[in-house]
């Protein structure tokens, strides 16, 4: 079993960057050439002669090339987070791009996709472990190859790092011209890492020391914000897929940041004075977009326009979907949360018309009460007869039923999925390190999706809610409670601290998707919908209007660059500038139009007057400047599509289609459109282009 190096030292030379590991000094180098950036190993430390730096760092990243060079990214500071089955943890908390060329000039392209990089995605909530595999989950682990490098079982949707890794990994499996063939040396360089929550909380519960543990990952696959990636793609990768697995660590002796404790003897399959046995308890929730083709397009309207762009042509899609959903998970039990009316009804509409499609005889269910008509939506196969009559639809009315803060009605949903849950059961495994992995006792059988319109908010409060079921019948199993007994009011001090879990989940996965924390999380937090909560929501929803429109265009554009959606080096784009603004120099002045309209107008308000100065003339000015606002202010509501801040990168195909319908419309405003007309903005980009490429060749 090859695990990555636990500390690398880079050594910094005009011709190379070379990485060895000070405590496996018999280990092959890792030398990147500068300029080319091309890898290969050396069984002995050929240091360069010239080394202008040594640095220690915790980790390779990856590599990635951008539009002039390529850069190496390692990680400088990592932070420890806690003990995994004696395994340290770590977050990513700070990373350095090294450039395999010393640049002379500057490029306002290079610098955006660095800037990009730098501030939407290193910044992001990354970890790995040097010892543990954090993409699978426990039971994964537990029937994987343990003698393959610890990349190898990495599983692919969750190996966040995937797509920097490739020369690392490319140059593992064919080697290069001096070095052809599979090179395994390079093994320990290769460093898994994922994206989105760990928690790890060594705890209590009724005098029973265990850890809690709740891990969200977040897919590489279809990965962007909010109104930018919805439904799913062609490959059949969902928006906002993730992977939400609640641990409960029993005897887990080495639990603490100081070291590994326990016993010695490793080959009894025990641990501690007492020699229980390390038992690992997981429980596995996934979240997705609806898969269905489909969009909202923003136009500076708070509520975006909805659009659902295919279900017939979607369904190769749903079915490579489902296919790998049913095969990782076995059972999917589908619980979609969006409205059953106004403009969600067609989204619900869509998902009801793709599982009919997809299962063989499809029946259905629907049962009502005095809030609402439809308060479930159940659609099963009437036979198993094919791979997709695993999937089975609920639909809850969340809204209607937890309407005028009466959240604990949410619970009807879990009672609804009783019997699947009871039949699902959970994975439950022991530690076995003479074999050097886990020995399974239990199986979880099947998975509950779960999803709304963002598969956040709504999605946060049902999963903490099966999460709390499952974690109750654990315990009771353990022996730890009694049947019809509840860990919440068993030990009040392990509620909270489960509370205050789920609620940080919530809160990073919307923040990764949205921007913001999540709503909702005072019913998380504190068990009730309170007026505090309702208030802080309101101010959430606000931020996310701010940014859904105005910021995430470019933290979209990151994610595309990292994950390998959009490469610079292979891209067409010749030689003109990707982040240009190519809108007429008329759309772009408008809002500063606006801002001057209303500086004057609060100029003219609360400036004092000479005690002669006319009052008609300052009253004309300030109805002159309410004229100019009031117009600039229309204009953008009613062009809203002109003003959105959209990806620059992979344009989104919607997106294109409603710009130039606005353009059209303006070009037919009585005002504008004559000058908008004649206005070619390529003419003015390809000045500066003259003006910029004639300032490279001087220098």
């Amino acid at each position: 079993m090859t695990l990555p190096f636990r500390d690398i030292n880079v050594h910094v030379a005009a011709d190379s960057y070379t990485f060895t590991s000070p405590s496996s000094p018999n280990a092959p180098t890792l030398i990147v050439d500068r300029p080319t950036g091309d890898v290969r190993l050396s069984e002995a430390a050929p240091f360069p002669k010239r080394v202008s730096r040594v640095s220690s760092i915790s980790g390779i990243l990856g590599f990635i090339r951008l539009r002039l060079d390529k850069y190496a990214i390692v990680i400088t500071k990592a932070q420890p987070m806690g003990r995994l089955k004696g395994h340290m943890v770590y977050k990513v908390i700070s990373t350095d791009f090294l450039p395999m060329r010393e640049r002379q000039i500057r490029d306002p392209d290079e610098d955006q996709f660095l800037s990009l990089l730098k501030t939407y995605i290193m910044k992001g909530p990354m970890y790995f472990s040097y010892g543990i595999d954090l993409t699978n989950s426990f039971q994964r682990q537990a029937s994987a190859d343990i003698s393959s490098p610890l990349w190898m079982r990495a599983d692919d949707r969750f190996f966040w790092n995937r797509f920097v890794q490739s020369d690392l990994i490319n140059f593992r499996r064919m080697g290069n011209r001096s070095q052809p063939g599979s090179q395994p040396g390079v093994d320990p360089y290769i460093l898994p890492v994922v994206w989105g929550t760990l928690e790890i909380r060594p705890t209590t519960f009724k005098n029973t020391p265990l850890t809690i543990v709740l891990i969200t990952r977040k897919a590489r696959h279809r990965a962007g914000t909010r109104y930018f990636t919805r439904g799913i793609d062609e490959e059949g990768h969902a928006a906002n897929y993730n992977e939400t697995e609640q641990i409960v660590v029993l005897n887990d002796t080495g639990r603490g940041l100081g070291g590994y404790a326990g016993s010695s003897d490793m080959q009894s399959g025990k641990y501690g004075s007492e020699g229980a046995e390390m038992q690992v308890l997981s429980y596995v929730q996934t979240r997705g977009s609806v898969p269905v083709y489909w969009a909202e397009i923003n136009a500076l309207k708070y509520t975006p326009k909805l659009q659902v762009r295919g279900i017939e042509t979607a369904l190769p899609a749903a079915k490579k979907h489902f296919d790998e959903q049913i095969r990782i998970y076995g059972d999917n039990y589908l619980v979609n949360l969006v409205n059953q009316k106004g403009r969600e009804k067609r989204i619900k509409d869509a998902y009801e018309q793709m599982v009919k499609m997809l299962v063989s005889s499809p029946s259905e269910k629907v049962k009502g009460d005095v809030i609402t008509d439809e308060k479930f939506h159940v659609i099963e196969p009437s036979s198993s007869r094919q791979e997709y009559d695993r999937l089975h639809y609920v639909y809850f009315d969340f809204h209607h039923e937890t309407k005028g803060l009466q959240m604990h009605r949410a619970m009807l949903l879990v009672e609804q999925l009783q019997d699947a849950l009871i039949a699902q059961q959970y994975f439950r495994g022991v530690d076995m390190p003479a074999n050097g992995g886990l020995e399974t006792r239990n199986h979880q059988t099947s998975v509950v999706r779960t999803n709304c319109m963002d598969s956040l908010d709504r999605t946060n409060v049902v999963q903490s809610m099966l999460a709390r079921w499952t974690l109750d019948r654990m315990f009771t199993d353990l022996g730890l409670l009694q049947r019809g007994e509840t860990f919440a009011t068993a030990d009040p001090a392990f509620e909270f601290l489960f509370r205050n879990l789920w609620a940080d989940n919530a809160d990073t996965v919307s923040n990764s998707y949205a921007g913001t924390g999540a709503m909702k999380t005072d019913l998380t937090r504190t068990g009730k919908r309170t007026k505090a909560g309702t208030l802080a929501d309101g101010n959430i929803a606000v931020t996310r209007y701010y940014l859904n429109n105005f910021r995430d265009g470019p933290r979209q554009d990151a994610f595309d660059l990292f994950l390998g959606a959009y490469e610079p080096a292979t891209a067409n784009i010749g030689s003109s500038l990707v982040f240009a603004d190519r809108r007429p120099i008329l759309i772009q002045s408008i809002p500063y139009v606006f801002a001057f309209s209303l500086f004057f107008i609060f100029v003219s308000l609360f400036t004092r007057r000479a005690p002669d100065s006319a009052v008609w003339t300052i009253r004309l000015f300030i109805l002159f400047w309410f004229v100019v606002a009031g117009w600039s202010f229309n204009f953008i509501i009613n062009n809203g599509m002109l003003f959105v801040n959209w990806p620059k990168l992979n344009p989104r195909p919607w997106a294109t289609e409603g710009y130039q319908d606005a353009i059209t419309k303006v070009r037919k405003d009585a005002l504008l459109g004559p000058f908008v007309a004649r206005h070619e903005r390529g003419l003015s980009t390809a000045r500066y282009l003259n003006a910029e490429e004639g300032k490279k060749r001087i220098e």
